[in-house]
């Protein structure tokens, strides 16, 4: 008898202990893993399929088999990603991390949880993640939108929107006693005996999410042949596509990414680089707890390696790099030309140009101080409309 993809599934709660340091719990939604294209006969009756509308040069994004798009289903997402009913202590929503005016991060060198909790990575950008092969700064097994949000949910060390055996219930509770969720999930989820569930839920925020594909930089109006680069923002595009600046070999894609994937795309082979930004004591290490993919594999060869985010809308998502160590793009910039970050003195003190971990590529460039401002210049173009208006992505609470 074949499943029946609306149908709530099993919650399990796996946990990855990140060298004693980071305990990351995860919900996977059954089935989540199977990619395919959107399913069809799923949809109810006043439910309409979505239409992507993707931008110039944006190929078809892949969407689980057991969560294809729906026009509501993106609305309700929407609206739960602002929400802080969300929060186990209402004082959260997923935008708190993830603010639109500044391109789906925080502006923090790394984010604090509903209970007060630091996090050890800076937040990364949500927008074009339907695009991406991977989900965190280091965690190959978070391969969909689904079950890497249930980090963020259900995650206890540390404590981001504060979900657990305790209050999920009474979370769920405060959603359906309201009129619109209660009136929009059982037309979106019509199979489903609770059409709302932790389940839905996920499976709405995740198809929010993976809706947001704007495409409105000034790079993407020179591909349509609706603007042109000034020459100083040629020049940096030469030396970001060439041989000199080598930017490319990470950030090659059409999202600026080297982590993509897409109906039809090719083998995907996830890459992840220690870009010398630590050596502690010389040692190759990086500061406990944050050490990339070592965390996860424990192979040594894997300290300090991170994905390469997508530079889209770069200039909005400062401070850089995992942990938000890097205040400006002049500073990218200037750490990638030394091959390499020197941390003088402190309990990080070391020379990261000769951590032994690092990424052959990031090996320095002989760049002038002409060639910084023009690489910074090229990266501007990459900046996206202010997705706080832009109705479809913008907070629906603000204002009322």
């Amino acid at each position: 008898m074949a499943r029946d993809r609306n149908k709530e599934g099993p919650l399990t709660v796996p946990r990855r202990f990140l060298t004693g340091a980071l305990v990351l719990a995860a919900i996977l939604v059954a089935g989540a893993a199977t990619w395919g294209m959107q399913a069809s006969g799923a949809l109810q009756p006043k439910d309409v399929a979505y239409d992507w509308a993707l931008p110039r040069g944006f190929p078809q994004p892949k969407v689980p088999e057991n969560n294809p798009m729906s026009r509501g289903k993106v609305s309700i997402g929407h609206r739960l990603f602002y929400d802080v009913r969300l929060s186990g202590n209402q004082t959260q929503s997923c935008s708190s991390c993830h603010l639109p005016e500044l391109g789906f991060t925080d502006g923090k060198t790394t984010p604090v949880g509903s209970t007060g909790d630091t996090l050890l990575r800076n937040s990364p950008s949500i927008a074009n993640s339907a695009y991406h092969s991977t989900l965190t700064w280091a965690n190959p097994a978070l391969r969909s939108l689904e079950s890497q949000m249930a980090v963020p949910l259900f995650g206890t060390n540390p404590v981001e929107m504060g979900v657990n055996d305790r209050n999920k219930g009474k979370i769920l509770r405060r959603v359906k006693g309201n009129r619109w969720y209660a009136k929009r999930f059982p037309r979106v989820f019509r199979k489903a005996k609770r059409p709302i569930s932790w389940v839905n839920i996920i499976r709405s925020i995740s198809a929010f999410q993976r809706s947001i594909i704007p495409g409105t930089s000034k790079y993407d109006r020179v591909l349509r042949g609706k603007a042109t680069l000034s020459s100083a923002e040629r020049r940096g595009q030469q030396l970001f596509m060439g041989e000199k600046g080598e930017c490319s070999h990470c950030h090659g894609s059409f999202i600026f990414d080297d982590q993509v994937t897409y109906v039809g795309s090719p083998a995907e082979r996830l890459k992840f680089h220690n870009t010398g930004l630590y050596n502690v004591g010389g040692t190759g290490a990086y500061p406990y707890g944050n050490r990339g993919l070592f965390e996860v594999s424990g192979k040594l060869k894997d300290m300090g390696a991170f994905r390469a985010p997508s530079l889209r809308n770069v200039a909005r998502t400062a401070p850089y790099m995992h942990d938000g160590s890097v205040a400006t793009l002049k500073d990218v910039v200037d750490i990638y030309a030394a091959g390499g970050r020197v941390i003088e003195d402190g309990p990080y003190a070391g020379d990261g140009r000769k951590n032994p971990h690092k990424d052959p590529l990031v090996s320095g460039i002989n760049l002038s101080e002409q060639d910084r401002e023009d690489l910074v210049a090229f990266l501007m173009t990459l900046t996206e409309r202010d997705f706080s208006k832009i109705a479809r992505y913008a907070d629906p609470f603000k204002g009322k």
